[in-house]
């Protein structure tokens, strides 16, 4: 892409508009990603700031999601049910709500493992007509503490070129269909794309970058639910263009299959190459998950970053964010790295 195109440059003056406007007491924050890594991420980021907005991946296909997909042909609910959950307040109504949207029947009829959440939010698709409205609308019943909106307006299939998928033909390269396949590949991925090649972003998503004070990105899985933002053309010309501050939120262990064997500068060196022209301006990490700080400081320093380590690991030794921790080290960040005011 060699700049934006006319509908990226009419959401950016749409944008300008909410911009000039006061700023509030707390940073504006979008947060990018899908599935576990971004339910951490936005469970940290609720505690630091009420102006928090969710673009979450649709190209799921697996369990609950992936039968509403087939059999209705509507978006993959499952990650943004996981983000509205994640954005559920501390108090009894918003656990009891995260509770519910969770839980998933169990049955031996069409209903088994089907969760309640994408079952409703799935039917008020249906009832609307219009994506965003209804997540809205099921973030007001759940008292969310912000928005989630879906990254494309469409249902993507995430397919990958992966060498040695098949373990009888380790120096073959295969293109990989579907999210839950590439997630759990025994072979090594080379790079991702989705079909449709230039799916349409959601223009809510595309505007809250534009007018975000910083932009989150990850932790996750890395080919499906973190590199698929950076393969749909408008939001990644929104990520290019907009004034805010970049964070790239590393895992905490490589995943299964997916990033398997990989080293934390790996995972940047792999972002850097799916989206050459997106800078960052901070990549955060575990101290204790990045044994080459210098490796990875040189492979941040590519990408225009800076590395900041600290202890986000839940202190039990399961490799999975702590909340709390994590908000510490975005807080800090936000005040070291960002502008500090009009917010403080």
């Amino acid at each position: 892409m060699t700049g934006p195109n006319l509908r990226l440059r009419r959401l950016r003056r749409a944008t300008s508009a909410l911009s000039g406007r006061k700023r509030g007491a707390q940073p504006k924050v979008v947060a990018l990603g899908g599935g576990m890594g971004l339910s951490a991420s936005l469970a940290a980021l609720r505690r630091i700031t009420g102006d928090l907005t969710a673009v979450v991946t649709v190209a799921d296909d697996g369990g609950s999601s992936g039968r509403l997909r087939e059999e209705l042909g509507v978006l993959p609910p499952g990650d943004l049910r996981k983000a509205l959950a994640a954005l559920c307040g501390d108090d009894d109504w918003g656990q009891t709500w995260a509770q519910v949207i969770q839980h998933r029947f169990q049955s031996k009829g069409d209903l088994h493992e089907h969760a309640v959440g994408n079952l409703l939010i799935v039917a008020l698709w249906e009832q609307l007509g219009d994506h965003v409205q209804a997540l809205d609308l099921v973030g007001k019943l759940l008292g969310a503490h912000g928005r989630v909106l879906p990254m494309s307006a469409v249902p993507l299939e995430l397919q990958a070129l992966v060498r040695g998928h098949d373990p009888e033909r380790p120096d073959d390269v295969d293109t990989v269909r579907g999210q839950a396949t590439v997630a759990l590949t025994p072979g090594e991925v080379q790079s991702v794309h989705v079909v449709p090649r230039d799916p349409p972003a959601v223009p809510e998503a595309v505007a809250a970058v534009l007018d975000a004070d910083w932009v989150v990105l990850g932790p996750g899985s890395w080919f499906s639910s973190v590199i698929p933002h950076l393969l749909v053309p408008d939001l990644l010309d929104a990520l290019i263009e907009t004034k805010a501050r970049k964070v790239l939120s590393l895992n905490l262990a490589p995943q299964p299959g997916e990033t398997d064997g990989f080293s934390p500068q790996r995972h940047l060196e792999v972002l850097g190459r799916h989206a050459p022209k997106l800078a960052l301006d901070v990549v955060l990490a575990d101290e204790a998950a990045v044994p080459d700080r210098e490796s990875l400081a040189d492979a941040a320093k590519r990408l225009g970053a800076a590395v900041e380590l600290a202890p986000v690991a839940s202190p039990d030794g399961v490799p999975i964010h702590d909340p709390e921790l994590l908000a510490a080290a975005y807080d800090r960040i936000f005040r070291m790295h960002g502008r500090i005011g009009p917010w403080r």
